[in-house]
């Protein structure tokens, strides 16, 4: 499965963990600003937004995992198996988009978080697959940028969007339930634990850095959100690029996912193929991956952003 996070310092940072048993040859991607993406239902968009991000490109199509465009506005989406519910048919009037090309529709054209909750208003989740040998992905989709953290759901009841204070997305339960599960956490603290079990007990520390004592380990959607939601609160970093970008990855490296630790049949097992963390301001997208930690970068400004052809690592 996978963690999506946000970081502030000086900048704002997004980022997330891919989680699964095998790769599809993701790659670096940048899009820039004249390549023609052709959606299913609703023409072809010749001109919009330069962005990078994970993808799988097939048939020389983005398929993003995660992205930020050059406004600074990111996108991720984490699986939501069980709970994504798209249409069966297209209704005239909304804005019908296959679930493949949601994060192209909104970072295309949205320079804010609340551009991209107006236009997402009018969205219309359609269950149109991108190919056979592709099925549909169920997701769910956060959306952030240095003002404002969003995600959005499409589910059975409808579409909903939820302000994410947090800053954290998980898989499943829905968001409002990964939220509301915290309260089981309120007294979390990075501090020395004290005693509030009985006054009549003399129990005490009885080592040095027990600070978050009572943070769930296992590797559990809700554990993991309440992991990172932690984590992420109470990081504290310097200001400079290598100080934010350092403190990013340790934040996520605390639901990271060893193979062997999480089984998912046939002898297959979940481990942390890749960790993001993109500078939103500066177009920025680091990376690591399962057998390399070594944190390496690509600079989106650094590409042609008014070419048509995708620039791809």
């Amino acid at each position: 499965m996978c963690t999506a996070a946000t970081y502030k310092t000086k900048d704002f940072y997004f980022g997330r963990t891919l989680d699964y048993d095998c790769s599809y040859g993701e790659e670096i991607v940048i899009t820039p600003r004249n390549y023609p993406f052709s959606f299913r239902c609703m023409g072809q968009m010749q001109q919009h937004y330069a962005m990078i991000g994970m993808a799988h490109v097939a048939q020389g199509v983005p398929l993003y995992y995660d992205a930020v465009n050059e406004k600074g506005v990111g996108m991720a989406g984490l699986n939501f198996v069980g709970n994504a519910h798209y249409e069966t048919s297209t209704v005239q009037g909304k804005d019908n988009i296959a679930p493949f090309e949601l994060i192209f529709w909104v970072l295309s054209q949205c320079a804010t978080v609340g551009q991209a909750r107006k236009l997402l208003e009018n969205i219309h989740l359609v269950d149109i697959p991108f190919s056979q040998e592709l099925p549909q992905a169920q997701l769910h989709w956060i959306i952030a940028a240095k003002d404002e953290v969003i995600v959005m759901e499409a589910v059975q009841e409808g579409i909903r969007i939820y302000s994410n204070p947090v800053g954290v997305l998980t898989n499943n339960p829905p968001f409002d339930k990964q939220m509301f599960s915290l309260n089981n956490y309120m007294n979390l603290s990075p501090k020395e634990p004290k005693n509030h079990f009985s006054s009549a007990l003399p129990l005490y520390p009885y080592s040095r850095g027990m600070g978050g004592l009572g943070l769930p380990g296992d590797l559990s959607s809700q554990s993991r959100f309440a992991r990172v939601a932690f984590t992420k609160m109470n990081a504290v970093s310097g200001d400079s690029e290598m100080e934010s970008v350092s403190q990013f990855f340790h934040i996520l490296g605390a639901v990271d996912q060893q193979r062997g630790c999480c089984e998912v049949g046939d002898g297959a097992f979940e481990i942390t193929i890749y960790t993001s963390c993109c500078n939103t301001q500066q177009g920025i997208y680091y990376y690591t991956t399962y057998d390399n930690h070594q944190i390496t970068a690509v600079d989106m400004k650094e590409e042609e952003l008014d070419g048509d052809k995708l620039v791809r690592y």
